[in-house]
């Protein structure tokens, strides 16, 4: 009586939500970790998680419509995520080596996938379709490469341009099977697809962001606002590629490429995107994927086990041999060929797509779909694994690189804040510089000493201006000390704060300006600048940080002589990535010069450099536009002179370009 009771209560699901999502809930939470312990990758914990709990297991779920459409939600953020951490600059450097790795893992799988299906027994049709599977991916261990940092790498790029291609041509070969399997595949399809396809592509990649940058500017001041807004992207640019015929997962992935320029990497917005997504839609998916599986429908058909047989090994072999042919064209070593093989080899997404409309319109039969599930059970276990082994030794080997030309400004960032209309763009900059170096914020707020009298307001507000840094901090997940100090004046508390925090870098807020009385004998921002034994960065934001669109680093010839400017291009550079932006040089050569002089400049590679002759203001001022943010190298020459530091440029390119972010970077000679 006991074991028929046991008996019915594991073989019936749990119907109620409460200890449904109770028991969904304990799944994230203990797989990954249990997996992590025995060095397996927490994503293949949540996979056979839900093998196990699904109703191929022990039926505690049911994969019932609840289940899907939080798995589908988690697909969809997963290649949002994608297209999110997908830099269009980067593709655009690195397009002949994603359009050949795209082109290669697309290809190879197609011919040899085809000809190994037709090799035991299936027909031409069903043929293509599997190889079309085969020739897909999903970006199953995104997750882990995003963990271990080597997502702005070039072999992460190039497989994320590679997976937007075969993933397109792949969804495109099923819907041309599909229509030729239903008689339907006529002019008429084409000349609707093809239009379409392209107009749909545009209207994304060129008419979201305008959006966006629209609602962020006119909305930006409510976060929450801003969160939605990016959901219902997601959501109306996916229904939108269903509209054009293509899966939704093509839509989701160019909606996060379209709208990732406007979110910063390190922003507090992207980390309430990447939070959401990775903790709670993306394991729903993740199991979702695990209910699917039937371990025991393997053994229950003989034929069963050849055809899953073969389909593992050719998804396998079609995927790795893309990846070492490219990698060995690209110059790529081993560490980097393994990353580019196992973030290509998972089946699960666009597979599970293409196998079940091919499935309800009895172009395959029930043997195909148990072999495309051993499949998708094997590729993603494999996957994840594969990519963490070697992309720790990537990893170690970006860290290194990176550390040997790392300015190491971003390890202890002091930002004081005053003014909280201007708070916010000085700790955005900061935690930028903090966040990308691991390193600590330090918002300082002085107050100056009169009489020996600090009214109760003033203290009260200077806790509220810490603690609104402290919380901005935090959003963004970035180490935080605040300070709150008394002092006899401004720019001896900021330089003695300076030194007794062991501060990187100082970041001031400047107003556009300079006051006479500040001209003739130095304000605040001079006396820091001359106090400071480290670097200095004078801001002006008269926009969101966020909305920058291009970093422009100007600067003259003789300026590139000084021992400082390798440091300027080095944080020029470190801006434009964290900031999505592009990265503009312009080197003015003085009108009584007859030629330009070469010069060597550290610049990054792919780099534009643009060399003019002319006055130097004017030169600069031409060509700036709206959502730019100028750098600027500073000089300390004048330290002995009673005139501001800051000089005539700045405050006349400030005025005649209001619009205009400005950083004047001073680093110690």
């Amino acid at each position: 009586m006991n074991n028929l009771l046991m008996t019915t209560l594991i073989s019936t699901p749990i119907k109620d939500p409460v200890p449904v999502f109770l028991m969904i809930l304990g799944i994230m939470l203990i797989a990954p970790l249990l997996f992590e312990k025995i060095r397996l990758p927490g994503i293949v914990g949540l996979i056979l998680a839900g093998v196990v709990v699904g109703p191929n297991g022990l039926g505690l779920l049911a994969r019932d419509n609840t289940i899907i459409l939080l798995g589908t939600v988690g697909l969809l953020f997963l290649m949002f995520m994608a297209g999110l951490e997908t830099s269009l600059d980067d593709m655009k450097y690195n397009a002949d080596k994603a359009v050949i790795f795209g082109l290669a893992t697309f290809l190879v799988p197609m011919i040899l996938g085809a000809a190994a299906m037709m090799s035991i027994g299936y027909d031409l049709l069903p043929s293509i379709l599997v190889a079309s599977c085969f020739a897909s991916h999903t970006l199953l261990a995104l997750p882990i490469a995003s963990k271990l940092g080597i997502m702005r790498s070039q072999v992460m790029t190039t497989t994320l341009g590679g997976t937007l291609i075969t993933n397109i041509l792949a969804l495109l070969v099923l819907a041309v099977v599909v229509r030729a399997h239903e008689g339907n595949l006529t002019l008429g399809f084409w000349l609707f697809l093809i239009p379409s396809l392209i107009t749909y592509t545009f209207l994304t990649l060129w008419g979201l962001p305008r959006v966006g940058r629209w609602f962020f500017q006119r909305f930006g001041h409510d976060e929450g606002a801003e969160f939605t807004f990016v959901l219902a992207t997601l959501f109306v640019v996916s229904y939108g590629a269903q509209l054009v015929q293509i899966e939704p997962i093509i839509g989701a992935f160019l909606a996060g490429v379209a709208i990732t320029q406007l979110i910063p990497h390190l922003s507090p917005l992207m980390n309430r995107i990447q939070f959401i997504g990775n903790t709670l839609f993306v394991p729903f998916f993740l199991i979702s994927v695990g209910m699917l599986v039937n371990p025991r429908i393997l053994i229950q058909e003989p034929r069963s086990l050849l055809v899953s047989g073969v389909m593992v090994t050719v998804a396998i072999i079609v995927k790795f041999i893309p990846a070492w042919g490219a990698g060995k064209l690209f110059g790529l070593n081993f560490d980097n060929i393994m990353v580019m093989f196992g973030l290509s080899v998972a089946q699960a997404a666009s597979t599970l797509a293409a196998i079940t409309v091919a499935y309800k319109i009895d172009l395959v039969d029930q043997l195909t779909v148990n072999g495309t599930i051993a499949m998708i059970l094997v590729t993603c276990v494999a996957s994840p694994w594969i990519t963490a082994q070697w992309g720790q030794k990537l990893n170690q080997g970006e860290l290194t690189s990176q550390k040997a030309n790392n300015l190491n400004i971003g390890d202890r960032v002091l930002v004081p804040v005053a003014n909280p209309s201007t708070e916010d763009n000085l700790l955005q900059l900061a935690i930028i510089l903090a966040k990308s170096a691991k390193g600590t914020l330090l918002p300082l707020h002085i107050l100056l000493e009169k009489n020996s009298i600090i009214s109760p307001e003033d203290k009260t507000r200077q806790n509220q201006l810490l603690s609104t840094a402290e919380m901005i901090a935090h959003a963004a997940v970035t180490k935080v000390t605040t300070i709150g100090r008394i002092d006899e004046s401004i720019d001896k508390g900021i330089a003695r704060v300076a030194e007794e925090q062991q501060a990187s870098v100082i970041i001031c807020g400047w107003k556009g300006y300079s006051t006479y009385q500040e001209n003739l004998f130095g304000g605040v921002i001079d006396k820091i600048v001359n106090r400071s034994s480290v670097p200095v960065l004078v801001t002006r934001f008269p926009l969101p940080i966020e909305h920058t669109r291009r970093v422009f680093l100007a600067f003259t010839t003789q300026q590139t002589y000084a021992t400082s400017f390798g440091a300027n291009i080095q944080l020029a550079k470190a801006l434009a990535t964290e900031l999505k932006a592009s990265l503009q040089l312009l080197q003015v050569e003085p009108v009584r010069e007859t030629t330009v002089q070469p010069t060597d400049i550290p610049a990054p590679p792919d780099t534009p450099i643009q060399k003019v002759r002319g006055n130097f203001v004017r030169q600069v001022s031409r060509l700036l536009k709206t959502n730019d943010l100028l750098v600027l190298n500073g000089t300390v020459e004048q330290k002995s002179q009673l005139f501001s530091l800051l000089g005539y440029a700045p405050e006349v390119i400030a005025r005649n370009q209001p619009q205009v972010a400005m950083i004047i970077a001073y680093f110690p000679q």
